[in-house]
């Protein structure tokens, strides 16, 4: 099945485009799209993998769901387009990026600029019904998102795993702790949050300086 998907994540992933669930679910997206509006916009559902190619692969941060408000998802997780106001977790995820790295709360939310310097922002479902969270779930998306964790865990080194919420945190299985770094917190969002277990994670800062430590460039948050 040809698929259009960045074509280093193209090579690696080729089997599993040819498995009859991926088969299934690419009908089913089809229909999804043809019947109602869903996001993100078709040629931004492998945005995550267009932006972060695979061995320039160095964090990895797993959402769950893309939004599902007009003009919010753009295939990044908790990412947004340009000028659209930014979601509770995403204001969270900023308001510690400036208290760990001292870094000004940026204007946008549109996370493009981290993938483009190697983080993956893969959610675990890449589409959803407009209003409708969740509704994607359960179609294969999964089977196909764990796969990719499965294939950055055995075929790269020393990647850096942020794994916030327990949604993300029992994707831990699928990675070998022995060549890769695991961080784990709570949600950024407001619920868990304003329950202590976000802020103060010093996810960012943490993660590079693992990354320092293993000879790789750190991230520009």
């Amino acid at each position: 099945m040809d698929v259009n998907i960045e074509p280093s994540w193209k090579a690696h992933l080729k089997q599993e485009f040819e498995q009859p669930y991926f088969q299934e679910l690419a009908q089913f997206v089809k229909r999804e799209y043809t019947q109602y509006t869903c996001y993100p916009k078709g040629k931004d559902i492998f945005a995550a993998f267009d932006h972060c190619p695979f061995q320039e692969t160095k964090v990895v941060i797993i959402g769950q769901d893309p939004y599902h408000g007009p003009n919010q998802a753009n295939g990044l997780c908790f990412s947004v387009k340009d000028g659209i106001p930014h979601p509770p977790s995403l204001v969270n995820i900023f308001k510690e990026i400036k208290v760990d790295v001292e870094k000004p709360y940026p204007k946008s939310g549109n996370l493009e600029r981290w993938a483009d310097q190697g983080v993956l922002l893969l959610n675990a479902t890449l589409t959803v019904r407009a209003h409708q969270a969740g509704s994607h779930q359960n179609k294969g998306w999964e089977h196909f998102t764990d796969a990719v964790i499965k294939t950055v865990s055995s075929e790269l080194e020393g990647v850096v795993f942020l794994l916030w919420g327990g949604f993300a945190k029992k994707k831990a299985t699928l990675i070998d702790k022995r060549r890769h770094h695991i961080l784990t917190s709570g949600h950024p969002s407001p619920l868990s949050a304003n329950r202590g277990l976000w802020f103060g994670n010093k996810h960012f800062s943490k993660t590079n300086q693992l990354l320092s430590q293993m000879g790789k460039q750190a991230v520009v948050w």
